[in-house]
């Protein structure tokens, strides 16, 4: 049977201190929270511009041809596939990062700062489960390859409008972070097995 924390058990000035500075992070929380909010402006500030002008609105296609930076070589009067594509996947990254947000806010909390005792709440996140330190770091790692995926699919759809050696490096990159998440993934295999061998 697991011993329950007693209140006596009073910990030392000092070791208290250090335990309780972990709520000094609870300010860096809620600031991803109001970035989330940023974020969520920002989408509905593009999807409003898509469906204006899905409707013929020149002004929202044109601050759509800025944001994304889309050249072509006579001025754009209508919505195309091309900027369509390229705006939804700019909504797709914007969610995929939305999400990427709520794995740290939440999952950094419940590891790092206090427990939310979500046990039994109907909208508990499935992963929240069996959360920890080393398979935050893999889903975060999984998230950030998708969100990479994301920016090297608009960089290649609207490739014409970049310079090859950054299309180049962009690939590199994306290169780097898949790898990152596979050498994450394994290494943190191998210490499960390490520590499940010490076990028996």
């Amino acid at each position: 049977m697991t011993e329950k924390f007693r209140p006596s058990a009073a910990l030392r000035p000092l070791p208290s201190l250090i335990f309780a500075s972990r709520w000094l992070q609870l300010p860096l929380y809620l600031g991803l929270i109001a970035a989330q909010a940023v974020y969520v402006f920002h989408f509905w500030v593009e999807l409003v511009h898509l469906l204006e002008a899905a409707f013929g609105n020149a002004e929202a296609l044109q601050a759509l041809v800025a944001n994304l930076g889309y050249k072509a070589d006579a001025q754009v009067t209508r919505l195309n596939e091309t900027i369509t594509m390229l705006v939804v996947l700019g909504l797709i990254d914007v969610v995929m990062i939305s999400n990427l947000l709520i794995m740290v806010i939440v999952g950094g909390y419940e590891t790092f700062v206090s427990r939310m005792n979500l046990e039994g709440h109907p909208d508990q996140p499935e992963w929240l489960n069996h959360v920890n330190a080393s398979v935050l770091k893999v889903k975060l790692g999984m998230a950030i390859i998708g969100i990479s995926s994301i920016h090297l699919l608009k960089s290649f759809i609207n490739a014409a409008n970049y310079d090859t050696k950054v299309l180049m490096w962009q690939t590199i990159i994306h290169s780097v972070f898949l790898l990152s998440a596979l050498a994450i993934a394994l290494t943190d295999r191998l210490m499960g097995h390490s520590a499940h061998d010490a076990e028996h």
